[in-house]
């Protein structure tokens, strides 16, 4: 059974910082992209970051590019998502999520292009 734990969140001040963890366990040996995705209250959820698991290459939304860095640490099963010059409409409840496959060429950045989900942590940002 695979499980994905995210932890980090909590309220912090416009131009702060925060590191998000997504730790993962079960069958990781079947994940291929790891993902970080948010969702503020009425609105849909929408991709912030993604690494591939094993080279580690990264993708950002354009809101995100230069503030926000994902990494993993593959000994560990976790990935992180560090969040610098943050801003309030950063606020949402962030989640990790985890694609079986990769396809070269594809972006995963669409939900539905990731099968597993952690419960999400929640992040405010007050100016």
């Amino acid at each position: 059974q695979v499980q994905l734990v995210e932890s980090g969140g909590g309220l912090v001040q416009a131009g702060g910082s925060l590191r998000l963890s997504c730790a993962a366990s079960g069958r990781t040996a079947n994940f291929a992209v790891m993902g970080w995705f948010r969702q503020a209250p009425g609105k849909e959820r929408e991709f912030v970051a993604r690494i591939r698991w094993s080279s580690g290459s990264t993708y950002f939304a354009d809101s995100v590019k230069g503030r926000f860095a994902i990494s993993r640490d593959n000994a560990a099963n976790t990935v992180y998502l560090q969040m610098n010059s943050l801003k309030p409409e950063d606020t949402a409840v962030y989640f990790c999520a985890a694609a079986a496959t990769y396809v070269f060429g594809r972006s995963y950045n669409s939900v539905n292009q990731y099968v597993y989900w952690g419960q999400g942590t929640q992040v405010t940002v007050s100016s």
